[in-house]
């Protein structure tokens, strides 16, 4: 059961976040747009990485800084998609330039870890 629950925890968590921010959306925008960027995603990686087998203190720190590069990445689809909302482009297009956006910024990161690092 407890394999199970490693498992499936994180799954079921998910989709009652996703529930909460439903239910929320249509008593308060603000609440649903807080629960929606809240770093859930975060705790629920961290709980997949403590609950895989043979996890030492290294590898949970490679991973929280790799976190950290898709926070930035994240910050910056936000970014894009806010200026694209003012312009009053439809939900296809504010996806497209987020996420656009997301991948330039992830790609310009690594490239300059890997121009740094040498």
């Amino acid at each position: 059961m407890n394999e199970t629950w490693r498992r499936v925890g994180p799954v079921l968590a998910s989709i009652a976040i996703i529930i909460v921010i439903a239910m929320l959306r249509g008593r308060s925008k603000v609440l649903s747009a807080i629960t929606a960027t809240m770093p859930i995603n975060v705790a629920l990686g961290l709980w997949l990485i403590y609950a895989a087998e043979g996890t030492d203190q290294a590898a949970v720190v490679d991973f929280v800084r790799s976190m950290v590069i898709g926070v930035i990445g994240t910050l910056i689809w936000l970014l894009a998609v806010w200026m694209a909302a003012r312009a009053g482009w439809g939900l296809g297009r504010l996806l497209l330039v987020g996420y656009a956006a997301w991948g330039v910024s992830i790609g310009l990161i690594f490239t300059l870890q890997f121009l740094v690092r040498g």
